[in-house]
This record gives structure tokens, C-alpha cells and sequence, in this order.
């Protein structure tokens, strides 16, 4: 059964960091392109960044392009998106969606930046 797990959310103070991760069950993550996007209430889904698959190549969107950093491992068939310096302007719900034969998302994990 094909599944996207997010973790790794959580409250932060700006200027924090968070490690979330996606583990991927049912099919091998480094095989697919995995993506990471954000919703707040209110707003449409926005993408953050995405890892490719045979080729390695890592895209990220302007307003986090050099905070966060996008990696794999392929034994725990998990991929992370490491924040750092985070501000109010992250706080979203973060999901990982898988590009298979179609889009499997997951469940989304809450981030929020708070004082």
C-alpha cells in the first residue's frame, strides 16, 4: 500500500529550525520525484521544493531558497526538509506528495513559528 507519512512538526521560535520528515511505504522514494508544499487556512497549497529521482536535482521556491534544504536517504526511504530560519511566514501545515502513477499525498504536519 502506497503511504506518506509526515513528522516532525512542531512549535518553534523564529529563527529556529525544524527537521520534518516524509517516509515513504509501499514504493521506493528515490525512484520519484517527492515534493514538499505548505497550506495555511485561507490559502492555497504553495510548493515548497522538490527532490527528483534518478537524476538528484533540487528545486526550491524563492521564499525559502536558502533557508530550507531538501535530502534523502534511501535505506530509511525517507525524505527531509530541514528549515532553518524560520519566521512567522512559515507557519503552515507542511505536506509531502509523491508523483507516482498518480499524486499520493500525505497527512501534513503542523509548523507553526510563534514567539
Amino acid at each position: 500500500q502506497v503511504q506518506l507519512v509526515e513528522s516532525g512538526g512542531g512549535v518553534v521560535q523564529p529563527g529556529g529550525s525544524l527537521r520534518l520528515s516524509c517516509k515513504a511505504n509501499g514504493f521506493s522514494a528515490a525512484n520519484y520525484r517527492i515534493s514538499w508544499f505548505r497550506q495555511t487556512p485561507g490559502k492555497e497549497r504553495e510548493w515548497v521544493g522538490s527532490i527528483r529521482d534518478i537524476v538528484v536535482k533540487i528545486e526550491y521556491a524563492d521564499s525559502v531558497k536558502g533557508r530550507f534544504t531538501i535530502s534523502r536517504s534511501a535505506p530509511l526511504n525517507t525524505v527531509y526538509l530541514q528549515m532553518n530560519n524560520l519566521s512567522p511566514e512559515d507557519t503552515a501545515v507542511y505536506y509531502c506528495k509523491g508523483h507516482l502513477w498518480r499524486e499520493f499525498w500525505g497527512q501534513g504536519t503542523q509548523v507553526t513559528v510563534s514567539p
